[in-house]
């Protein structure tokens, strides 16, 4: 089983660091899982024009074939204006629908108020319904305050929340492997 994180973010750490640290907690769980780590601002990423995605090239065709060949995710973004980031977004388009489905998705956010959490309830978990994807209960929202001037985070209850989070990943993927 390959589990791969997503940081949906072009810009900071903050994502990237709570991205991690879900993936190293499931590979502390499950050490059979394979754990991916994905980083958008490691890539060059073309815009999303509307074409097939096999036409594209480079970077975005690598990008889309790394999402693809996954069995399930943790995606990870920053809270701009009340909204996922427009990188992540992109990435959603540039993705053939049905490489979700089916599939479990775990989310992470990372923001500057304590309100953008519901970003994740009323954005990302509506995007996942469309991919026909099953959604973790639960989610991970960091807030800047969670975390100390080197980007690590030091709230228990974050630390708790990712254990969960990732724990709830390997128990749904397994469940639903035995059921297909």
């Amino acid at each position: 089983m390959k589990l791969l994180g997503i940081s949906g973010s072009l810009t900071g750490s903050k994502t990237l660091v709570t991205v991690k640290k879900v993936l190293e907690e499931a590979g502390r769980k499950d050490p059979e899982i394979e754990t991916v780590l994905l980083d958008i601002k490691q890539y060059d990423i073309q815009f999303c024009d509307g074409r097939d995605p096999i036409q594209y090239s480079g970077d975005t065709r690598s990008v889309i074939d790394i999402v693809c060949s996954a069995d399930f995710y943790v995606i990870g973004t920053p809270i701009f204006q009340a909204s996922l980031s427009g990188a992540l977004k992109n990435l959603f388009d540039l993705i053939p629908v049905q490489t979700f489905r089916n599939k479990v998705i775990g989310f992470v956010a990372t923001g500057g108020t304590y309100q953008h959490y519901l970003v994740i309830e009323n954005q990302l978990k509506p995007i996942a319904g469309y991919f026909r994807s099953f959604v973790a209960p639960s989610y991970v929202y960091a807030h800047n305050e969670h975390f100390n001037k080197n980007n690590e985070i030091i709230d228990q209850d974050v630390v708790n929340r990712i254990s969960y989070l990732a724990e709830e990943l390997i128990f749904m993927q397994r469940a639903l492997g035995r059921i297909r």
